[in-house]
């Protein structure tokens, strides 16, 4: 199991720069021949979470299915179980309209449905 930045993609100028002494945290603009848009990310391992949120900078829409399982598998290992939230709605802070996020907390294994149940 491991979280990974892909350091090609990671913004190094302006307002969300870093560089790879910032570990596992910073801005990254995934532009893949496999998405139809560039896709943006920021990530981040403190607290206790490893965290990536993404969106799509160009278009007013949240990220689809394809686009969140491929970032997901660019961040993590293709067998790590990662999760999105749906927090109790008291709890809700929506800076972002149309970001998604990708949590897994570290060193706690995430309960799952047995697999004949999904």
């Amino acid at each position: 199991m491991s979280f990974h930045v892909p350091e090609k993609y990671r913004v190094t100028t302006g307002t969300m720069k870093s560089t790879e002494d910032y570990g596992n945290n910073g801005c990254f603009i995934i532009d893949s021949l496999r998405l139809k848009k560039p896709l943006k990310t920021i990530a981040s391992d403190g607290l206790g979470w490893e965290h990536v949120s993404v969106s799509v900078p160009s278009s007013p829409r949240t990220p689809n299915w394809t686009e969140m399982c491929f970032i997901k598998n660019l961040f993590w290992d293709e067998d790590d179980c990662v999760m999105q939230l749906h927090p109790p709605e008291s709890e809700w802070i929506n800076d972002h309209p149309f970001t998604l996020h990708l949590w897994r907390p570290i060193g706690v294994d995430i309960p799952r449905p047995n697999t004949k149940m999904v």
